[in-house]
């Protein structure tokens, strides 16, 4: 029994495991015998040398999933989840390491000085205060006879000692990373310590470019040398042509000559709504008044000049075809002013805990307070600030300034738009009663209600046919062994590049989220010069790997456009240096047909030389020299210098360095994601996520 007992026990794990087994053989057969190998199948990847079972993520991908919606994108979900567990179990480690633990009780500390529970009156005495054997005993009995819900707060005191963990780690942390007065006063005098220095400079833009030659193989040194600054993960480059599928000039005729052949029948039909349904509108009818403005510009003139019952069209609306019908004319203001009371009652919208009136004894208690206002209006603001429920403008007796004839709920916007100035009314809304008072309107002007036949433009089966074949003959092409960008030059075709796309991703730039291409990319028998169309939702896709990164360090080909001009400038500085040595700043700018240049109050907090612009290395060579020293051949982030510092002025002593001495520390504390960050660098991290979620 008890091995029947742990069958069934992980008998959906079976299933999961089974069907991403079958998925990947239909993806590729060969992949079916790797799968099962012991070290795939039940380790997702490890962290410090502790495993991450796929049992245990795939658990959590589903759990995401739930919590926030099935519409979240698989790979979103899968990368979430990585990171969270990686997250945990780096604290959790630390926290071994330095023999804490967070234990029963420290989790029912924090539970229980949680606000929700605290201030929940199934947990409080007869005082009104928190009660913890109540709180005990409510879980008692969840835990008894409601598996949903002590599942839920089982989950959330698991959330509770996660955060914990991280909370206490960072507290550790952050509890040491103070600051002393001395560092205080070491940042006050970097800050605002300034200098006054005369130089000669030569920007490395006085060497063209072409007279530099780089090799390959010293990029590849500067690579090895940087190693840090190049590692990379494992990532394809594809290049891609599209074939959209969408309507022609032909389509739009022949859907308008459609359109138009209902006028006649839509000028005689008695029932709008079921005329609109009957002739498959893309749009229902809208019943809402429309100002003039609101009508597509194309036939706004023909409409506000028409009669009830005209039709008007065929017209082209945002990808839509249409023809209106004039149902209603009418006069309007095209904003109002006007003041309210609101009174609630028991299940209206937005209504407080506190409201016990029922729907009967609110419209009664809305009557009484208009008859009192009817025989004396001055009575409105007071009776406003004592009754109104609506907060918002009751303290300024109701006034609801001006509004516009879409900003209201549509019963309270038919009463004050069609009344008239004066009007006072009780009108049921989803949030209760309101007895409202029309103070103003203004700009009186005609009005229509349109019924409107819409069909969105699409494209033909006949178009739909040319652009698949057009993406066919391009495959074709390319099936003849010639080059991708070639055949698309020769047919007229933009062909997009999307770079450094990596195993996990789900969006390919220009397309979107489509991980079926990342997946063919990926896949171990996708070679560099393969290609293959992909159907999409609205357009074919024809794509062909052009380049492949194994994880490690970028080649040189990719890191060329970063690492070229570092190095352009270094050989430049070597040729600039000779030119820059003496020890007379006139007789050097004078041999490099430059002048003397002077600084004056240059600080570390802003380290800018006025005429060259931001130089970071030469300001801070600057703070350590000695006055009146010529530095020869000093290179900066724009070109080479020679300088001397002819002062530094210190600036006044404070009486004591608190302000920036408690900065610093709060600067240092405010720094746990750069820890964590730091922690996660310098861990063992495995991750073998592609082996189940991408083509390999």
């Amino acid at each position: 029994m008890a091995v029947l007992s742990k069958i069934r026990e992980r008998s959906m794990f079976l299933i999961i495991i089974i069907g991403l087994a079958l998925f990947a053989f239909v993806l590729d057969p060969s992949t079916l015998g790797d799968f099962f190998n012991s070290s795939k199948m039940n380790e997702v990847g490890e962290v410090n040398g502790e495993s991450i079972t796929t049992q245990e993520f795939i658990q959590e991908v589903e759990k995401y999933k739930q919590q926030v919606g099935a519409n979240v994108p698989e790979m979103q979900a899968v990368n979430a989840v990585w990171e969270n567990i990686i997250r945990k179990k780096i604290y959790q480690n630390q926290l071994a390491e330095a023999g804490i633990t967070i234990g029963e009780a420290d989790v029912w500390n924090e539970l229980v000085s949680a606000p929700f529970v605290q201030n929940n009156p199934d947990y409080q005495n007869e005082a009104g205060l928190f009660d913890e054997q109540k709180f005990k005993q409510f879980l008692a009995d969840t835990k008894e006879n409601n598996k949903d819900l002590w599942a839920q707060w089982s989950a959330y005191m698991n959330q509770v000692k996660e955060n914990l963990s991280t909370t206490t780690y960072n507290n550790l942390i952050t509890a040491g990373l103070r600051a002393s007065l001395k560092e205080g006063e070491n940042e006050y005098m970097y800050e605002n310590k300034k200098l006054s220095a005369e130089y000669v400079y030569v920007p490395f833009t006085s060497i063209s470019d072409s007279l530099v030659k780089i090799k390959k193989s010293e990029v590849e040194a500067y690579i090895k040398d940087h190693e840090a600054d190049f590692k990379v993960d494992a990532s394809v480059d594809i290049s891609y042509v599209t074939f959209d599928i969408t309507p022609t000039a032909a389509d739009e005729n022949a859907l308008k000559a459609d359109v138009a052949s209902l006028i006649e029948d839509f000028k005689l039909a008695t029932n709008d709504a079921i005329f609109l349904s009957e002739n498959e509108s893309d749009t229902s009818l809208n019943d809402v008044f429309q100002f003039k403005n609101q009508v597509n510009a194309q036939v706004s003139e023909s409409i506000f000049s028409g009669a009830k019952g005209d039709v008007f069209g065929p017209y082209n609306d945002n990808g839509y075809l249409k023809i209106s019908k004039i149902t209603e004319i009418a006069q309007m203001p095209d904003s109002v002013k006007a003041s309210h009371i609101l009174i609630p009652f028991l299940g209206s919208q937005r209504a407080s805990a506190d409201v016990t009136r029922t729907e009967e004894d609110a419209k009664k208690f809305a009557d009484s307070l208009l008859t009192v206002i009817k025989s004396k209006k001055a009575t409105f603001e007071t009776l406003a600030k004592e009754h109104s429920s609506d907060k918002s403008n009751a303290d300024k007796g109701g006034d609801l300034d001006w509004f516009n004839y879409n900003t209201m709920t549509p019963e309270f916007r038919d009463y004050t738009f069609k009344g008239k100035t004066g009007d006072l009314g009780v009108v049921k809304t989803p949030f209760g009663f309101h007895i409202i008072k029309i103070d103003q309107q203004k700009n009186n002007q005609n009005v229509v209600k349109l019924a409107t036949l819409s069909r969105k433009i699409v494209p033909s089966e006949a178009t739909e046919n040319e652009v698949f074949r057009n993406a066919e003959e391009f495959s074709l092409a390319l099936s003849n062994n010639k080059k991708f960008d070639d055949v698309a030059k020769q047919k007229n075709y933009t062909a997009k590049p999307a770079v450094g796309i990596k195993a996990l991703d789900e969006n390919v730039p220009g397309l979107g989220m489509q991980r079926q291409i990342v997946s063919w990319a990926f896949n171990k028998d996708t070679k560099v010069g393969d290609f293959k169309r992909f159907d999409l939702e609205v357009k074919h896709v024809v794509v062909t790997l052009t380049a492949t990164q194994e994880k490690g360090l970028m080649s040189a080909d990719k890191a060329i456009n970063t690492v070229r001009p570092i190095l352009v400038n270094e050989k430049k500085a070597a040729m600039l240096a000779d030119k820059l040595q003496g020890s007379n700043l006139q007789d050097i700018a004078k041999k490099n047909n430059t002048n003397v240049r002077s600084a004056e109050g240059v600080t570390l907090k802003s380290p800018t030389l006025s005429g060259v612009g931001v130089e970071p290395k030469i300001v801070g060579a600057m703070y350590n020299a000695k006055e009146n020293k010529i530095y020869n051949s000093v290179v900066g982030d724009r070109g080479v210098y020679t300088f001397k510092v002819t002062k530094k002025e210190n600036p006044v002593a404070l009486p004591n360095y608190e302000i920036n001495r408690s900065r610093i520390a709060d600067t240092r504390k405010n720094s746990t994601y750069k820890m964590y960050e730091a922690i996660k660098k310098a861990s063992n991290i495995e991750d073998n996520r592609a082996a189940i979620y991408s083509g390999n």
